[in-house]
């Protein structure tokens, strides 16, 4: 794997602390912010928001700039939006640097793994996001965690610094390690990579990252209220949980990357079916202070242990735009955590109590499962076809003879 890949997961390792610190902090927010824990939420689905519009936006705006110039000023622009954001004197203002700071992390998700794919071969593109998404597991394993220690003894602002500090880390590694990457001799074609979204199965895929990062995220957002005032934690335990569930996202990636190269559509069935039951688990016994941390490791595991195959997919369907093919996927995980918490603060309006975010999650990742199994049928629709129409067994497209091991019963368990 080549040096750069890690130094983009290194990166990726300030922006998901960004992303999802808010779920240890949301708590001193409202109170400092005098909103509700609900409204306070909303800021998780501000930066989703803005992952989802950036995404798109800044992969076109950037499709013929040079790829390391491109990072450096994301990252740079990312930073300072964290310094807005611990200077933020009303929460309007605080909302506003969230979905800046957004923007700038869609498109450095949507470059880097452009970037990262780029420098590997096809059976190792599931393990090239890994290593991107290991990022995000050690931000879940140490950085969420630190923020909420941060926020309990210092203050939510505090946080903000030590991200906007990572970030400066950040720069300087893509400053320094990362090589220059030259531009394809065909300039990249906009209306080319358009096309891709003339393809179901690309929007299958799309549906399918929203729904089981959704349902997902529809609990870890408010998972911090759930420990105290559900399961009557002391506030000192959120950190410890939060690392846990990191550990559990850490675990997960790296078995999930190790895995969905071979058996993607077995990933992802497995993956999802066991985040369904570990969501419904913790509505249940949302009360039961043993079983909600040990459900909050699980969960991290299960969510993380799918996220290689769900990002592999999409280049695989959407191999001719690897640049809107990442875009895309960045885009679809934060509508899903757009969604979630979304949701999740709605259920909570509707005083069904915060054990009901998850019983909303697991909806949630049911559907994603029935969009795996159409997924799959097309998919198995397509090689028929292609066989048919080239008159032998063997002729099958890249993409067909990856995904074929995983129609064996074998591979799905």
């Amino acid at each position: 794997m080549p040096l750069a890949v890690y130094i983009l997961g290194l990166s990726v390792f300030a922006l998901g602390t960004s992303e999802f610190m808010l779920s240890g902090l949301l708590p001193p927010i409202a109170d400092d912010m005098n909103v509700s824990i609900p409204r306070a939420g909303l800021l998780i689905s501000a930066f989703a928001i803005g992952m989802v519009v950036g995404a798109p936006l800044l992969a076109v705006a950037t499709l013929r700039l040079p790829r390391r110039t491109t990072l450096i000023a994301l990252i740079s622009v990312f930073g300072l939006g964290q310094v807005a954001g611990a200077l933020a004197p009303t929460y309007e203002v605080l909302f506003a640097s969230r979905v800046i700071s957004a923007f700038a992390c869609a498109g450095f998700w949507a470059v880097g793994a452009a970037v990262a794919i780029a420098m590997v071969p096809v059976n190792s593109r599931a393990r090239a996001m890994a290593v991107m998404i290991g990022g995000l597991s050690i931000a879940n394993v140490l950085g969420v965690p630190l923020g909420a220690f941060l926020g309990e003894n210092l203050g939510w602002r505090s946080a903000f610094w030590a991200v906007g500090a990572a970030s400066a880390v950040a720069l300087a590694g893509v400053a320094t390690l990362i090589p220059r990457i030259p531009l394809p001799d065909e300039k990249p074609q906009l209306k080319r990579e358009l096309t891709i979204y003339r393809d179901r199965q690309v929007w299958l895929s799309i549906v399918l990252t929203a729904l089981a990062a959704g349902g997902v995220f529809c609990a870890f957002s408010y998972l911090a209220p759930l420990l105290t005032d559900v399961a009557g934690l002391d506030s000192g335990w959120v950190p410890t949980v939060l690392a846990l569930f990191g550990i559990g996202a850490l675990i997960g990636t790296m078995i999930g990357g190790r895995v969905a190269d071979a058996h993607l559509f077995g990933v992802l069935l497995s993956g999802i079916a066991a985040s369904t039951v570990f969501l419904a688990a913790l509505a249940l016994f949302a009360s039961n202070q043993a079983a909600v941390i040990v459900l909050s490791f699980l969960l991290g595991l299960s969510a993380f242990y799918t996220a290689p195959a769900l990002n592999a997919r999409m280049f695989n369907v959407a191999g001719a735009a690897p640049t809107l093919a990442g875009a895309t996927t960045t885009a679809a995980f934060n509508l899903g955590n757009t969604g979630g918490p979304w949701l999740g603060g709605t259920v909570i309006d509707m005083d069904f109590g915060f054990e009901a975010t998850a019983w909303a999650g697991a909806a949630m990742t049911v559907l994603a499962l029935v969009t795996v199994v159409l997924s799959l049928r097309l998919q198995r629709s397509r090689n028929a076809s292609s066989r048919l129409v080239a008159g032998a067994p063997a002729a099958v497209s890249r993409e067909a003879a990856q995904d074929a091991p995983v129609c064996a019963p074998s591979s799905a368990g």
